[in-house]
C-alpha cells in the first residue's frame, strides 16, 4: 500500500476471527479497511499502512469480528406449516409414518402450489431477515416443495427476487427430486425421467438456478435414480449435492462424492466407505443438527470419522418447515457442540471457511482475506467460542455487506 491511502471504510479496535489457516485466525487489536466493497487493509492496527486515512470510521471498542455467517442448507421458500405433524411426532409417530399418509413433503407440496407467488416472497423474505438479523449473510436457498415445473419455477423466481432486491448473496439450488410429485404416484424413474429431460434444461436455460440437489432415501429416491439426475445436472453445466443417510445409509454421499458434488448433507447413517469417499473426492459434509433434534434421531453424524479423514464440515440451519424450523444459525452452532461433540472452533470453521467451500464461493466468502468481499459481522463477544457458548440470543451489533452497514 502506499503512503496516504484513504479507505472508503475503516473498522478499528477489534478483534478480528479472519477464519483464514487452521484456526480461529485471531487478530487482536485489528483493523479492517474496505475499499470498492473489498478488503483493501487487514492487520493489526499498530502496522496499518502509515499516512492512510478513510472516509469513514468504525470504533469497534473491542467487539469481536467473523466473516458473516453462512446458512449453506435452507428451504426457506414454502406455503403454510406442518406444527399439527410436530403434535404427531410427539405422540408416537415417525417421519417416515407421516410422509406414507400423505403428510410431510407434500403436505408442503400442496401448499406451495397453491400460494402465490407474491406471498411465498413475502413470506420467504422475512425468515430471511430473521436469520440474517442473527448474523448470516451468505445463503443457500433450495426449491423442492412444487414437484412440477411451473411450481418449481415459481421458487427459483422467489429465490431470485430475493437475491436481486436483498443484494445478499444467494445460491438457488434446484431440489425437484425432493419427494415423488403425486402426479407420478407409483412411478418414481418417471418422474425421475420428467426430472432429468423436463425441469433441469428448461429451468436450466431460463437461468434460475446454481446447482442440483437430490434426496437420496428410502422415502425418496434411490442411489441409481439420484445418479440420473446427477447426469442430467452435469449436462447442464450444473454442479451437484445430496441429502444423504439420513434415515438409513443408501450410498448416496458415496455417489455424490464421485460426482465431484459439492456437499452431501444430514449423514446420521454415514459409513466409513461413504466418509473415504468424501475426503477423496473433496465434498464437503454439512451437518444438520436441528432436524437430528426435531425428529428425535438417534444415530450421531460420524464426526469423529469425519475429523480422521479431514473431511470438512460446516453447519446449517436446514430450515424447512417440517423436520426444522429453525432460524437461528448460532443456535446451530452451540447443537453442533453440545449434541454431536463438535468444538466453538469447528462450529465457526463450519459457519464460515467450510459453508462457503459447501456453496462453492470460497474464493470471495468465509474468511477475512485481501481481497475479499467485505461481508462480516460485528459482535458483542470477547472471543469466537461465545458465539457457540450462548444460545437464545444472537449478539449481533451490526452486518456489513461489501463495505455497508446493513439495517437490524
Amino acid at each position: 500500500m502506499t503512503d496516504k491511502t484513504i479507505y472508503d471504510a475503516l473498522w478499528i479496535n477489534a478483534n478480528i476471527a479472519t477464519m483464514a489457516g487452521d484456526g480461529y485466525g485471531l487478530i487482536q487489536g485489528g483493523a479492517i479497511a474496505v475499499e470498492d466493497g473489498r478488503i483493501a487493509w487487514i492487520g493489526e492496527m499498530q502496522n496499518a499502512p502509515k499516512g492512510s486515512s478513510a472516509r469513514r470510521f468504525v470504533d469497534v471498542k473491542g467487539g469481536l469480528i467473523t466473516p458473516a455467517l453462512i446458512d449453506c442448507h435452507t428451504h426457506l421458500i414454502y406455503g403454510g406449516d406442518r406444527a399439527a405433524e410436530f403434535e404427531q411426532r410427539l405422540n408416537g409417530s415417525t417421519y417416515e409414518d407421516i410422509a406414507k399418509a400423505g403428510g410431510g413433503i407434500l403436505s408442503t407440496v400442496r401448499a406451495t402450489r397453491e400460494a402465490s407467488e407474491e406471498g411465498l416472497y413475502v413470506q420467504a423474505l422475512h425468515r430471511l431477515t430473521i436469520l440474517r438479523k442473527g448474523g448470516v449473510g451468505v445463503f443457500e436457498i433450495k426449491s423442492g416443495y412444487g414437484l412440477d415445473l411451473a411450481s418449481e419455477e415459481k421458487m427459483l423466481r422467489v429465490a431470485t427476487r430475493l437475491r436481486d432486491e436483498t443484494g445478499l448473496f444467494i445460491q438457488r439450488t434446484f431440489l425437484g427430486a425432493h419427494a415423488l410429485s403425486p402426479e407420478f404416484a407409483g412411478d418414481a424413474d418417471g418422474y425421475i425421467d420428467y426430472v432429468c429431460h423436463d425441469m433441469i434444461p428448461s429451468l436450466a436455460k431460463a437461468g434460475l438456478m446454481d446447482a442440483v440437489d437430490v434426496f437420496c432415501e428410502r422415502i425418496a429416491f434411490s442411489a441409481a435414480q439420484s445418479q440420473r439426475v446427477f447426469e442430467a445436472a452435469k449436462a447442464a453445466g450444473l454442479p451437484v449435492k445430496i441429502h444423504a443417510e439420513q434415515l438409513s445409509n443408501m450410498g448416496g454421499a458415496a455417489l455424490a462424492a464421485r460426482y465431484q458434488a459439492l456437499s452431501a448433507d444430514h449423514l446420521e447413517y454415514l459409513d466409513e466407505e461413504g466418509v473415504r469417499a468424501m475426503a477423496e473426492h473433496g465434498s464437503v459434509a454439512v451437518i444438520l443438527p436441528a432436524a437430528f433434534y426435531t425428529i428425535k434421531e438417534t444415530q450421531k453424524p460420524p464426526i469423529d470419522a469425519l475429523r480422521r479423514y479431514g473431511v470438512p464440515m460446516a453447519l446449517a440451519t436446514d430450515h424447512n418447515p417440517g423436520s426444522s424450523p429453525a432460524l437461528s444459525l448460532v443456535l446451530m452452532m452451540n447443537m453442533g457442540c453440545t449434541l454431536f461433540g463438535m468444538t466453538p472452533l469447528e462450529a465457526l470453521r463450519g459457519v464460515t471457511i467450510h459453508a462457503a467451500r459447501a456453496l462453492g464461493v470460497s474464493e470471495r466468502y468465509g474468511t477475512l482475506e485481501l481481497g475479499k468481499e467485505a461481508d462480516f459481522v460485528v459482535w458483542d463477544a470477547a472471543q469466537p467460542a461465545e458465539l457457540s457458548y450462548r444460545f437464545g440470543h444472537a449478539p449481533v451489533r451490526s452486518i456489513v455487506r461489501q463495505g455497508k452497514d446493513l439495517s437490524l
